[in-house]
C-alpha cells in the first residue's frame, strides 16, 4: 500500500500532499470511512495542488486499476452510497484558485477546491451572490455542491444547482482533461454535461473548475413565519402559490423544527422576500395578513434576526442526534404538508417538493419512503449509520432509466475507478 503513496508522491513532488492512512488524523479517518463500505480501507489520501497534478494521478489510477474516491473537505463525504474496495482518496480542496470574476457578465469561474463561503465573499465585494445555499457553507467546495446537486432553499427563485452551471472542466477516468459548456451566460457550445455531472457524486469523472451564474444582491429583505395547524399552513401556501407573491426562498417546518427555533407550535411556514425595500415590506405584510386571517400565528423577521433563523434552520436538521437518519425526498408539493405530520424533523420546499427529513429508525424510511412513491415521488438517504446503508438500498429508484445510467458510466468510467459504489444501483 505504500508503493501507490510513493507513486503518487512522485507527481505531486510537493511536501504535505500524500498522506498514508495510519497518519491521517482521526476526524480526517471517521469522514472518510462514512463513504466506505467496512472492511478495506484506503492507502492514502492525495492532495492535488493543479489541475494537471490531478490528471497525472488519475491517468496513473486508470494505468494500475486503483479505485479512487474523490472528494473535495468531505463535508458531504457521507452522503450516497457506500464505496468499495477504494485504493486512494484524491481531494481537491488544494486546487481552489478563482480563475475570473466577470462582474459586467455576471458571471464567475471558480477551481472545484474553493470554499463557498470564500466564493461569497468575494462575489459580495461587488455585491453579488451566487444563488445557493448548500449544507456547511463553511466546509463545503464547489466541486462537492455540484457532485451532490446540493441547493437549499434559495431553488425557489433561482432554480438548482443545473439552472446556474454554465460551464465545466473535469478530469476523465483516463486522465485527460475535458470541457463542456463556457464562461458566457448565452452558451449553446458542446453537450450539455453540466446536467449530467450535477448530482453524480464523482462516478462519471472529477469536477476541477465550474463557471457559474451570479446575481446582484437585492436591497432588502424580510421573513415572513407562520405557525399553526396543518389544515390552515396548507391553505397558506396555496394560496402563497396562487398569488403576485414571489419569496426567494419559501419551506414548509416540521413541528419539532418549528419547536426547535422557537417560532412557536404546529407546523411552520417560512418565507423570504427579498427586492427593493417598498416591495419587501408590501409582500411580507400581505402574507402576514394572510396568515391571521386563517388564524395562523406569524412572525416578520428583519436584518440579523432574519440571517439569524436562516443560519439556524439547515443546523438543527443536520445536528439532530435522536434522528440519526437524513434523507432528502421529493413528492408532489400538495402532499407536502401529510408527509411533515409523520415526522418530526423535516423541511420541504413549497413549488419543488424537495426537502430533507431526519428519521430515527429503518422501519420509519421504508413508511415514509411508501408514502413518497405513493405520491409519485422518492426518498434517497443522505447521511446514515453504515449498518444501516449496507442493509438497505440508499437511493430507492424506482425509475425506468438505471440501464441508461450504467451505460453512461460504462462510457465515461468504463474501469469503474470512479467512486464505485456510491450512486444508484451499485454504479
Amino acid at each position: 500500500m505504500k508503493a501507490i503513496a510513493s507513486d503518487l508522491a512522485s507527481i505531486v513532488n510537493e511536501e504535505n500532499a500524500v498522506y498514508l492512512w495510519e497518519n491521517l488524523e482521526t476526524t480526517r479517518k471517521e469522514s472518510i470511512q462514512k463513504a466506505m463500505a467496512t472492511g478495506k480501507h484506503p492507502s492514502c489520501i492525495v492532495y492535488p495542488r493543479t489541475q494537471e497534478q490531478l490528471a497525472a494521478i488519475i491517468a496513473e489510477a486508470y494505468r494500475k486499476n486503483w479505485r479512487v474516491l474523490p472528494c473535495g473537505s468531505s463535508s458531504k463525504l457521507s452522503w450516497g452510497g457506500l464505496a468499495q474496495e477504494i485504493d486512494v482518496v484524491v481531494s481537491t480542496e488544494r486546487i481552489n484558485q478563482l480563475i475570473e470574476h466577470a462582474v459586467g457578465d455576471l458571471t464567475v469561474t471558480v477551481e472545484a477546491g474553493m470554499k463557498f463561503s470564500d466564493l461569497q465573499a468575494i462575489l459580495a465585494s461587488s455585491r453579488q451572490f451566487l444563488a445557493l445555499d448548500p449544507t456547511a457553507p463553511e466546509f463545503a467546495t464547489i466541486g462537492g455542491i455540484v457532485a451532490t446537486a446540493n441547493t437549499g432553499s434559495l431553488r425557489q427563485r433561482y432554480g438548482g444547482v443545473r439552472d446556474q452551471l454554465l460551464g465545466i472542466t473535469f478530469v476523465r477516468a483516463d486522465g485527460q482533461i475535458a470541457k463542456a459548456g463556457g464562461r458566457v451566460v448565452k452558451n449553446v457550445a458542446g453537450y450539455d454535461l453540466m446536467k449530467l455531472f450535477t448530482g453524480s457524486y464523482g462516478s462519471l469523472g472529477i469536477i476541477t473548475q465550474v463557471t457559474f451564474r451570479v446575481y446582484p444582491q437585492q436591497e432588502a429583505s424580510a421573513t415572513v413565519a407562520l405557525t399553526g395547524t396543518a389544515e390552515a399552513i396548507s391553505n397558506a401556501t396555496d394560496i402563497l402559490r396562487g398569488s403576485a407573491l414571489t419569496p426567494t426562498q419559501a419551506d414548509l417546518l416540521s413541528t419539532q423544527l418549528v419547536s426547535s427555533l422557537d417560532l412557536g407550535k404546529g407546523l411552520g411556514l417560512v418565507a423570504r422576500f427579498q427586492s427593493i425595500s417598498e416591495s419587501v415590506n408590501e409582500q411580507a405584510n400581505r402574507l402576514l395578513e394572510v396568515g391571521q386571517k386563517l388564524g395562523l400565528d406569524g412572525a416578520i423577521y428583519l436584518a440579523q434576526d432574519e440571517d439569524n433563523l436562516w443560519q439556524r434552520l439547515p443546523k438543527q436538521l443536520h445536528s439532530n442526534a435522536t434522528n440519526p437518519i437524513t434523507c432528502k425526498i421529493g413528492v408532489l408539493p400538495i402532499a407536502a404538508i401529510e408527509v411533515l405530520n409523520q415526522v418530526e424533523m423535516g423541511l420541504i420546499h413549497i413549488s419543488s417538493g424537495l426537502g430533507l427529513l431526519c428519521l430515527n429508525s429503518h422501519k420509519q424510511t421504508l413508511k415514509i419512503r411508501d408514502i413518497c412513491q405513493v405520491h409519485s415521488g422518492f426518498l434517497s438517504i443522505l447521511e446514515a449509520p453504515a449498518t444501516v446503508k449496507e442493509k438497505f438500498d440508499v437511493w430507492g429508484y424506482t425509475g425506468n432509466a438505471l440501464e441508461l445510467m450504467r451505460r453512461i458510466k460504462a462510457q465515461f468510467d468504463g474501469k469503474n475507478i470512479l467512486s464505485p459504489g456510491r450512486f444508484v444501483g451499485g454504479i
